[in-house]
C-alpha cells in the first residue's frame, strides 16, 4: 500500500474563483475548509488541497493507495472544467 501525491499548477485569472466553486460544491457531500486563497477538500479516497494567485490555481493531491490517484485527478478536474466552460484549462499532473 504506497501513498500517492500529484500536483499541478493550472495557468488562469480565475484561480480564486475556481477556488471557492470547487470548494463550495464539494462541501454539500465532504468536509471542506477554505477561503479566497486555500482550499482543503477531504476526499474518501484522498486528499485537495488548493491554493489560489493571481497566476494560477495550484492543485496537491495525496491519495493513500496509489491505484485511487487517477480517480481523485478525474473528479477534481471534471468539476474544475464544468466551472471553467469559458476557458481552455491546461492541466499538467507531476506525479511524486
Amino acid at each position: 500500500m504506497t501513498a500517492a501525491t500529484s500536483k499541478t499548477a493550472i495557468a488562469t485569472e480565475q484561480a480564486s474563483r475556481y477556488l471557492q466553486q470547487l470548494c463550495k460544491h464539494f462541501a454539500h457531500k465532504l468536509p471542506v475548509k477554505f477561503d479566497e486563497h486555500d482550499g482543503e477538500i477531504a476526499f474518501s479516497i484522498g486528499e485537495c488541497r488548493l491554493k489560489a494567485d493571481g497566476a494560477a490555481l495550484h492543485i496537491d493531491l495525496a491519495a493513500p493507495k496509489a491505484e485511487d490517484m487517477e480517480q481523485l485527478k478525474d473528479v477534481v478536474i471534471r468539476h474544475l472544467v464544468r466551472f471553467a466552460f469559458r476557458e481552455e484549462l491546461q492541466v499538467d499532473w507531476q506525479d511524486a
